[in-house]
């Protein structure tokens, strides 16, 4: 079978954002627990994954494994719709003849991850603050029954009562999108930039060629064309260069979390810079700190890109442009 018509924007765009929310909903738990484990520093709150997921649910519930979910499936669409369709606009315009060689299809995902920073370095931001709420709360000191029930000092028959503050209301996603632009402006929702592109383009650079040679395994060639692939073959190339390109990048992951995590708990660090960062990293936790959170990456981005892949060779937008014609 041949490989169907180049897609036209419009169907890439619906497509990369129905991918991003089915595959956000299905994973974004697993990628909580990954910023909460990054950001341990001293205290160990979570053991690992299954842990972080088992006391979240305990503490705040189901839906507290989705803290900071709503930006991502907000954002998400035109991200992934981005990342997606300037991979595919990169490789035609690199093409010649109907090949393209590995040097281009390296710049195609180079230009695919720069593209896409617009909109990840925002979300992330917002995200991270969200997701990590609960790893922070998780540190501070909880009374013991006897310090409870034990009897405050007597009131004063002067002093007026204690006026006690109403518990401060969840922070939303709102609210530190407003007070970073009142305090910092437009740079405060872009803090971690420089981060964020130094690992996305590595991503995209790895991810979409070896994407292309998985996907093109076993296929024949009839001229200029290719046989198209079946359904599972582009869910599995997606899958498995989803986690390579995932683990492989793991360490500026880990960098960029850290650099846009805003509120730290007791005795952790702050940074000042990208420089800095890895510095204090490598002196206070050694190596194995870059890969802290690699395993939830991987079962995050492997499903997210498998389903990415699955929504093009469905060509969910195509029928949905279809029925609107």
């Amino acid at each position: 079978m041949a490989e169907k018509k180049v897609s036209s924007l419009p169907a890439k765009l619906i497509n990369g954002g129905v991918a991003g929310l089915v595959g956000v909903t299905c994973v974004f738990p697993i990628d909580l627990a990954k910023t909460r484990l990054q950001n341990q520093q001293g205290v160990q709150v979570y053991k690992g994954m299954r842990d972080c997921l088992a006391k979240t649910v305990r503490s705040e519930g189901y839906f507290g494994c989705y803290r900071g979910a709503a930006v991502n499936l907000t954002l998400v669409t035109p991200e992934k719709a981005i990342k997606l369709a300037a991979n595919d606009i990169f490789r035609q315009k690199l093409s010649k003849d109907g090949h393209l060689p590995l040097w281009g299809e390296v710049l195609a995902g180079c230009g695919a991850g720069t593209c896409q920073v617009v909109v990840t370095t925002p979300m992330e931001m917002l995200k991270i603050q969200l997701q990590d709420a609960g790893r922070l709360a998780a540190q501070r000191p909880v009374p013991t029954p006897a310090q409870a029930a034990a009897p405050g000092p007597a009131p004063s028959l002067v002093a007026p009562p204690p006026v006690r503050l109403s518990p401060s209301p969840r922070t939303s996603a709102t609210s530190i999108t407003v007070e970073l632009l009142k305090t910092r402006g437009l740079a405060g929702l872009y803090r971690g930039a420089g981060a964020t592109l130094m690992r996305d383009v590595p991503f995209s650079m790895i991810y979409f060629p070896l994407f292309a040679n998985l996907n093109a395994l076993g296929r024949e060639r009839v001229g200029d064309v290719q046989a198209r692939s079946p359904f599972w073959q582009s869910f599995m190339a997606g899958c498995g260069a989803g986690s390579v390109a995932a683990v492989a990048v793991t360490p500026l992951d880990v960098i960029k979390t850290r650099l846009q995590t805003l509120q730290k708990g007791e005795g952790e660090d702050t940074y000042r810079g990208i420089v800095d960062c890895t510095r204090r990293i490598m002196t206070r936790e050694g190596p194995s700190a870059f890969l802290k959170g690699a395993t939830c990456r991987a079962l995050v981005i492997a499903p997210l890109f498998g389903i990415a892949q699955g929504v093009y060779f469905l060509g969910v937008g195509e029928m949905v442009l279809g029925l609107l014609e």
